[in-house]
């Protein structure tokens, strides 16, 4: 890939290359924008094919991370990192400790925490070299396992779609197709069924369908048939990419609302459900729980009331979302990456005015 060109693109910040032989360690570090604060986003330890798919992977993750920290309010910038391995068998404390090193010497302007593949006690053994990693073990004294506050978030941008959608962010005795009930889709589906919706699931994991069904008397159907139920509201809260070409035509639902990363396979598929009419609570801005709970940490001691608190402006952004797709009649996901530029935007104006009055400042002197 031509590296500068992809970066400049974009307008990344700064690419780590991290590599210790001794540890096995190889692992990458993206740093997009640091307009609001010191960028935050997780580690990922994946089997990537080639060194350039694991570089890619880290700078599209971390542009994200910008964008889902702006949405969300947060005063922090966007980061990524990668680690070249597999997460059942190259892992070590050497690694995560050498690891933990080379965020050490980035003096803050890359924050860590836990991701796919890796765990609150991957976290724990990083954070013996650097205080900059949050999601470690709640023996640590912090936020743990985030999975039942991005649930939250999720049912309350659940409701924000549907009002938006119906008129009213009531979700009793709405059907609600959920795709992949793990630990924040279990979660999730607590909530609405304490609401009174009725639930139809699916998953490749048949106990976890099992679970569901057993506890919340949810309806299982096949993995390949979710997207043909008849229902309000589709929740994918598990793949990516599960809006396309082949999925659009089957659904009947007139709200799109789950926890899922990457939902549309392609933005021209945000177009075509915003043709549709379907309302879509785009990804980064309903599924940011998560790193609003970890955030909370950099208050100093995490308190998981204060940060549920915060997660409650979810339903909020995403009223902003949709207002501006519908006053500049745009699809949701176009609305959600101008709400997070606007804010972008004006703080970085904001910081050129300073800078501008100290200088002229100096100048006199």
């Amino acid at each position: 890939m031509e590296l500068f060109s992809y970066m400049e693109e974009d307008d990344y910040e700064q690419l780590v290359i991290c590599q210790d032989k001794s540890s096995g360690l190889k692992a990458i570090i993206a740093i997009h924008d640091t307009t609001l604060g010191p960028a935050l986003g997780g580690t990922r330890m994946w089997t990537y094919n080639t060194e350039s798919e694991a570089i890619e992977d880290a700078l599209r993750l971390a542009k994200g991370m910008t964008y889902k920290n702006a949405a969300a309010g947060l005063n922090l910038g966007g980061g990524k990192a990668v680690i070249i391995g597999d997460p059942r068998k190259d892992k070590s404390e050497a690694m995560f400790r050498a690891f933990g090193r080379y965020i050490q010497s980035l003096n803050g302007r890359y924050i860590t925490a836990e991701d796919v593949g890796t765990t609150e006690q991957d976290m724990d053994l990083i954070h013996m070299e650097t205080n900059y990693v949050n999601g470690t073990s709640t023996v640590a004294g912090s936020s743990g396992d985030p999975s039942p506050v991005t649930a939250y978030g999720i049912y309350l941008g659940m409701k924000a779609a549907a009002n938006a959608a119906f008129g009213s962010d009531i979700l009793r005795d709405k059907t609600i197709a959920v795709q992949g009930v793990g630990h924040v889709a279990y979660t999730l589906c607590e909530y609405l069924h304490d609401e009174g919706a009725r639930l139809v699931v699916t998953d490749i994991n048949e106990a976890a369908v099992k679970r569901a069904v057993d506890a919340f008397g949810a309806v299982a159907v096949e993995p390949d048939d979710i997207y043909d139920v008849e229902c309000d509201i589709y929740s994918p809260c598990a793949l990516g990419a599960t809006i396309n070409d082949d999925t659009i035509p089957k659904l009947t639902a007139k709200v799109i609302a789950g926890s899922a990363n990457n939902q549309l396979k392609a933005n021209h598929h945000g177009d075509l459900i915003h043709n549709k009419g379907i309302i879509y609570a785009p990804d980064y801005v309903i599924n940011a729980g998560g790193v609003i709970n970890i955030a909370d940490e950099l208050n100093g001691v995490y308190n998981q009331e204060r940060a549920m608190k915060k997660v409650q402006a979810i339903y909020d952004n995403l009223m902003r979302v949709f207002e501006i797709s519908n006053n500049d009649n745009i699809p949701t996901y176009i609305a959600a990456d101008r709400m997070a530029e606007e804010r972008m935007t004006a703080i970085k104006n904001a910081g050129k005015q300073f800078l501008s009055t100290e200088k002229s400042v100096l100048t006199n002197k």
